[in-house]
């Protein structure tokens, strides 16, 4: 499983709460720009319409700039591909909960998707997670002195 994109703030951003693994419906030049590791998922999230799970707001830059159509749309809507009943759990968030993309990743030569319904942490919840990571990094630190 190789890593092409990762969404590192979203765990210091986020709750997760649940995860899930989707296919993502692609062009072949957004392939190769993937497999390249170029894009992001910053602001990125995922509405369902029509009993379909969409994509949208994710970065996927041409792979070569001067060979890409003309009416290519880098954050275009793209199409996830979910069982019914997945897009059913996902659709049914509550209030206060969103779904985002963490990371894009090759499984089996197949371009996936990692999507997570997440809460948003508010600011002392930040806070605290960044004292935990300290406190983490500076025992870690003793522990490799001795």
């Amino acid at each position: 499983m190789a890593v092409l994109i990762d969404y590192r703030k979203a765990h210091f951003e986020y709750e997760i709460l649940d995860k899930y693994e989707a296919g993502i419906e692609l062009l072949g030049f957004e392939v190769k720009s993937l497999k390249g590791k170029h894009g992001s998922l910053d602001g990125a999230y995922v509405l369902v319409k029509g009993g379909e799970a969409w994509i949208q707001n994710m970065l996927i830059p041409p792979y070569q700039e001067k060979n890409t159509p003309a009416d290519y749309e880098p954050r275009r809507h793209r199409r996830l591909l979910m069982n019914k009943k997945e897009i059913a759990v996902v659709s049914d968030t509550g209030k206060g909960l969103t779904v985002v993309p963490i990371s894009v990743y090759i499984k089996n030569n197949l371009i996936k998707v990692t999507v997570a319904v997440v809460r948003g942490k508010k600011k002392y919840d930040k806070r605290e997670t960044t004292k935990r990571r300290e406190g983490d990094r500076e025992m870690s630190r003793a522990m490799k002195d001795r």
